[in-house]
């Protein structure tokens, strides 16, 4: 047996790990209560009502303000790095089946959702230690910092070229309902199913309008060279919310991620992990 082979069955055999499973499905119920709070702040947005960030690390700072607050951080991060853990097993070995194009496409997905699963992990342990966590401002000196190198811009605008893809494809993932083959639907009854994938294509398409706004956001403080405008989710939403109806919309967006963060609690017992 190779080194790769090797490699790749270790991967397996750890993929496959009870207690891996059971950490990973708990952190989707994590997954969906960070969502649930990120509405909860879009939703105060859309209402004129607020003062702090408004993505989702307001989100993990929100729940540090509740009772047992650190605690169910510690809780978080625990099942964030379980999630990370299970799509980088999943990004190495990827899904059982022929390895073709689409299941690279998949790996290459695995690998990216392992990489936000650790941010929130790192955001997490930044609010337990008390830091600012805010990914606003971090964002914003990030592209500061870029842009004052030559060919900074493009770089940057590049970045949020690839956001606005990312947000276009969130959407397209969610309206085509291509998330129902992650689950095992079978174990579903009608109803149940029925309620899964509306949750989905409302969550998929919510996030994906969000992701979209803010890749424009970032494509602009390139072409403006205005580093300010590049402060992701929080100042997608509050653009939002200053146009014509855009409380209404943003109202509709608020419940779109609150069915995500009520989708991935359907994912804690469905997904196929």
């Amino acid at each position: 047996m190779s080194a790769t082979q090797q490699a790749r069955s270790t991967a397996s055999r750890a993929a496959d790990s009870k207690p891996l499973e059971y950490l990973a499905r708990g952190g989707f119920i994590v997954y969906g209560v960070i969502h649930l709070l990120f509405a909860w702040l879009a939703l105060q947005v859309a209402l004129g009502d607020s003062k702090g960030e408004s993505d989702q690390s307001g989100a993990l700072q929100s729940l540090a303000g509740k009772p047992f607050g650190k605690t169910m951080l510690v809780i978080a991060v625990i099942g964030m790095i379980a999630l990370a853990l299970w799509q980088a097993f999943e990004a190495a070995i990827g899904e059982s089946g022929p390895q073709d194009k689409e299941a690279l496409a998949e790996r290459v997905v695995s690998g990216v959702r392992a990489v936000i699963y650790l941010s929130f992990a790192w955001i997490a342990i930044r609010v337990l230690q008390g830091a600012n966590a805010s990914t606003g401002d971090s964002q914003e000196k990030g592209a500061s910092s870029l842009m004052a190198n030559s060919g900074g811009r493009w770089l940057v605008g590049l970045i949020g070229l690839v956001v606005v893809g990312v947000g276009v494809g969130l959407v397209i993932y969610g309206v085509t309902k291509k998330f129902e083959k992650h689950l095992n639907t079978q174990q579903m009854s009608p109803s149940v199913r029925k309620t899964t994938r509306r949750l989905g294509v409302a969550g998929y398409s919510a996030k994906g309008v969000a992701y979209a706004i803010a890749g424009g956001l970032i494509v602009a403080a390139a072409v403006t060279y205005d580093a300010e405008k590049a402060r992701g989710l929080d100042a997608a939403l509050r653009l939002l919310a200053e146009q014509s109806y855009g409380p209404w919309l943003l109202g509709l967006v608020a419940l779109g991620i609150a069915a995500f963060g009520v989708y991935c609690f359907s994912q804690a017992r469905y997904r196929k992990v």
